[in-house]
């Protein structure tokens, strides 16, 4: 029986929007997942939330934002633990036999790989999938650095493929939120409703 290829997509989603639901569709079939697990951070080690948004509110906006994804389920697991969201905890818990585990990471996040919690152990642990939502020439120039660096240094198993994914960051759609914009064209309308409804990022 072949291993059940398991996909770990971890990040604050405080709003999850299309820039997250494309990233996860390219890394389902890049990956060639059978499953992919959608993970809120509760305490992100490499930012501050803004506080806007609770884990419980962020929870619910990814489980409407994925739900048309084949083979994806949402993980309250970060958020249940408690403390900071180390990838390295959630990749332990999801180490199984029988089982090979993919991480989606972009590529501020790939870049600085070598400064986390345990950087080592996630590398034994997980292939890591770059995804990237930018096209600049310069970061392709540091990536391509820092994946023969991982190889030699932590025997790293890495997947970059060519993807096409919409740039924009929450940080930009919780700006236009609050300046009233429109951000249909990034947010899936039950994920902006949601946010209306609820009168989060102060709509």
């Amino acid at each position: 029986m072949k291993n059940e290829r398991l996909g770990i997509y971890g990040g604050s989603f405080s709003p999850p929007h299309r820039g997250h639901t494309e990233a996860a569709a390219a890394f389902l079939q890049a990956a060639k997942l059978d499953r992919l697990m959608i993970v809120p951070a509760l305490l992100p080690p490499h930012k501050t939330l803004d506080g806007e948004a609770t884990p419980k509110e962020r929870l619910a906006m990814c489980q409407l934002a994925f739900s048309a994804l084949p083979n994806t389920e949402i993980s309250d697991r970060e958020l249940c633990r408690g403390g900071k969201s180390y990838s390295v905890l959630t990749l332990r818990e999801l180490s199984a036999p029988g089982r090979e585990l993919f991480m989606l990471v972009g590529t501020d996040m790939f870049l600085t790989l070598d400064t986390w919690h345990l950087a080592e152990e996630i590398f034994s642990l997980a292939s890591i999938v770059l995804i990237r939502r930018e096209n600049d020439p310069e970061n392709t120039r540091k990536i391509e650095e820092k994946s023969v660096e991982f190889k030699e240094r932590y025997g790293a198993r890495l997947l970059i493929p060519k993807t096409h994914v919409v740039q924009i960051s929450s940080d930009e759609i919780r700006t236009a939120l609050r300046e009233g914009r429109d951000v249909s064209a990034w947010l899936a309308p039950e994920v902006e409703g949601y946010i209306r409804q609820c009168h989060l990022y102060r709509v």
